[in-house]
This record gives C-alpha cells, sequence and structure tokens, in this order.
C-alpha cells in the first residue's frame, strides 16, 4: 500500500496498469465480467513473458533469461 497522494510510492505497480488499461481494457468492449476477466488474464500472461524492458537491453524476459542458461562446461 502507497500513502494517499503519493504514486510514486507503488509506481511499477502504477505503471503496469497504466499500460494494462491503454493496451487492452480501453481498446476493448467485454460483454461480461468472464470476457473481461479472460482478456486482462490474457494479456498479462502475453505481457509477463513477451514484452520489451530497457532493464533487460531492450529484450523480453524470455530471450533473457534463454541467454543466461547458455552455461556450457
Amino acid at each position: 500500500m502507497s500513502r494517499k497522494g503519493t504514486p510514486g510510492d507503488n509506481a511499477l505497480v502504477e505503471r503496469f496498469i497504466r499500460t494494462l488499461k491503454q493496451e487492452e481494457v480501453y481498446r476493448q468492449h467485454y460483454a461480461s465480467f468472464r470476457e473481461a476477466q479472460k482478456g486482462i488474464s490474457d494479456f498479462i500472461d502475453k505481457y509477463n513473458p513477451t514484452r520489451l524492458h530497457s532493464a533487460l537491453g531492450y529484450r523480453s524476459p524470455a530471450d533473457y533469461e534463454a541467454s543466461l542458461n547458455t552455461y556450457t562446461p
């Protein structure tokens, strides 16, 4: 929980919620709550492993993790 009027206390979650709204929720017209749940869940499932991140050199988490697992003895 962040303090009232201080969105910077939880900046990462605030930014994700903004992205979720802009890229999924505001672009869809859900016919039911269940349909909204499915659409948002699908967005999150796609967002987490495939979204490019500047902190990872503009690679997806999946690509970044794969590059770390290239250990050869």
